[in-house]
């Protein structure tokens, strides 16, 4: 079974995390500049908002392609920095005062470190956070997360589809049935969270490809981030057939 292990500051696979580096540009900025302003709604700002787009780089959410659809950005029109500003604020690394964002003397201590931040984001974005809640649409949580890990230890390590794991985790859907919604689900509640905290890559080359035509491989992050016995790979497997039988979809 795969293990965390905690990683050091130092860790140069942390450079491709993107949830990592930019709690790090947020955390540095408030130290820098002291305060964050927020809306009537406690989101950040449109002026900081435009400033987070250009400072992120975030994979799929760059600045050219946000103002392709915007003219101007709120925090909602950016969800990477939305889900970022939930996770810092229940960490308690950023704090609301009024109406603006402080740092905290946790989130002070941890600005320059990057291993720190990791060992304290990672585990709460993937396993605390109920992901299904910020789906536009109704769907059932898929929160069996050793599973999801120990498949993909095995399966995304050369590369895998959201199809081919739609189907090693619930089967393959009734060709009679209407749309699929079941590699939504995967991709919003397991794979765009692996992604955004850098232990997953998605290498599709199409923009456009539909959520089961995606593919995604682990990142050198992955190795340094866990640990597993040689029984790894068949443990998964088994597990995969069992929960296919035991929770149809």
């Amino acid at each position: 079974m795969l293990q965390s292990i905690p990683l050091a500051n130092d860790e140069p696979a942390l450079a491709g995390a993107p949830m990592i580096c930019a709690a790090q540009k947020v955390l540095a900025f408030l130290a820098q500049h002291d305060t964050i302003g927020l809306t009537k709604g406690k989101a950040f700002q449109r002026k900081f908002v435009h400033w987070a787009a250009a400072e992120f780089a975030w994979p799929g959410w760059e600045e050219e392609k946000l103002f392709l659809v915007n003219k101007v950005l709120n925090e909602y029109d950016f969800p990477p920095l939305e889900a970022l500003h939930f996770v810092l604020l229940k960490l308690k690394l950023i704090r609301h005062e009024k109406l603006t964002c402080r740092l905290t003397k946790a989130g002070r201590a941890m600005a320059g470190s990057p291993g720190d931040l990791f060992n304290e984001i990672a585990p709460f974005y993937l396993f605390q956070v109920d992901h299904a809640a910020w789906s536009r649409l109704s769907e059932s949580r898929l929160d069996n997360w050793s599973l999801y890990l120990n498949l993909l230890h095995v399966e995304a390590a050369r590369g895998v589809t959201g199809g081919a794991l739609r189907e090693a985790l619930f089967g393959l859907p009734d060709p009679a049935g209407a749309y699929d919604r079941v590699p939504g689900m995967i991709w919003n509640q397991v794979l765009r969270p692996l992604c955004w905290v850098g232990l997953l890559e998605d290498i599709t080359t199409s923009e456009h490809a539909h959520f089961e035509d995606r593919r995604y491989v682990t990142t050198p992050l992955w190795a340094k981030a866990f640990e597993y016995s040689p029984s790894v790979a068949e443990v998964s497997v088994l597990a995969a057939h069992r929960f296919r039988r035991d929770h149809p979809i």
